[in-house]
């Protein structure tokens, strides 16, 4: 009966021993989660990784980081346009002038009203041909000539001054070539001039050609009207300077 009750009593202490020793875990959640300290929201802040720091987390061992990036690099801008090249100014020339086609070519474009846009450049020739009545004898007799011509309707000419073979010969114009002089010549006899000639002039002879700049379409189509009355003119478009 002793016995008995000691062996009790072993028993007893060996079972609380282990409750001691191995209780906790008997009792304890197997899925409840470990209690962590609360997080501070408001202190929480995200880092973008650079490259480099990618570089280092992928060094470090153990660790398997795939990095995407935070924000969506903005695609580069498209290449500018080439700018486009200035538009040269275009310059209409027509000529050559001198004498009484010089001033009706120059009255006609009055009636245009270019303005700044016309201007003139003069060209100077080493040989040509012209339209002249020969020396007379005194100033009287070229005054009296003169006065002819007006009443003829003939109003372009130039009396030859100083000392010389020419002097008091009148000209009637000068001309490139010798069909232009004898046409002219023919237009001086319809208005009945009879003492006019058409000789060659060696010493230098200066002509007007009329620029015009940026001319609109109406305008070059008035122009080419305007050429017609001037057959032995010359007229052209270009790139101004050329």
């Amino acid at each position: 009966m002793t016995k008995g009750i000691v062996g009790l009593l072993l028993l007893a202490n060996l079972a609380l021993f282990g409750w001691m020793r191995w209780g906790e875990l008997l009792t304890q959640d197997k899925d409840a989660l470990t209690v962590q300290s609360p997080l501070n929201a408001d202190k929480v802040r995200l880092l973008e990784l650079s490259a480099p720091s990618a570089v280092a987390a992928k060094s470090l061992p153990g660790t398997s980081l795939t990095l995407s990036p935070l924000l969506t690099p903005a695609p580069p801008p498209p290449p500018a346009e080439d700018a486009k090249p200035a538009v040269a100014a275009s310059c209409t020339e027509w000529g050559e002038f001198s004498g009484a086609d010089l001033a009706r070519a120059a009255q006609a474009l009055e009636t245009m009203k270019l303005g700044d846009r016309l201007s003139q450049r003069i060209v100077e020739q080493d040989h040509g041909y012209w339209v002249y009545i020969p020396p007379l004898k005194n100033k009287a007799a070229v005054e009296r000539k003169i006065e002819q011509l007006k009443v003829r309707g003939v109003e372009e000419y130039y009396v030859v001054q100083g000392e010389g073979t020419w002097m008091n010969a009148i000209s009637l114009g000068v001309f490139k070539t010798e069909e232009a002089a004898q046409k002219y010549l023919a237009y001086l006899r319809s208005k009945t001039v009879r003492s006019a000639k058409v000789g060659e002039r060696s010493s230098k002879l200066r002509f007007t050609v009329f620029v015009m700049k940026d001319l609109d379409a109406a305008a070059l189509v008035r122009l080419e009207g305007l050429h017609k009355e001037f057959p032995d003119s010359k007229l052209a478009t270009s790139a101004c300077g050329n």
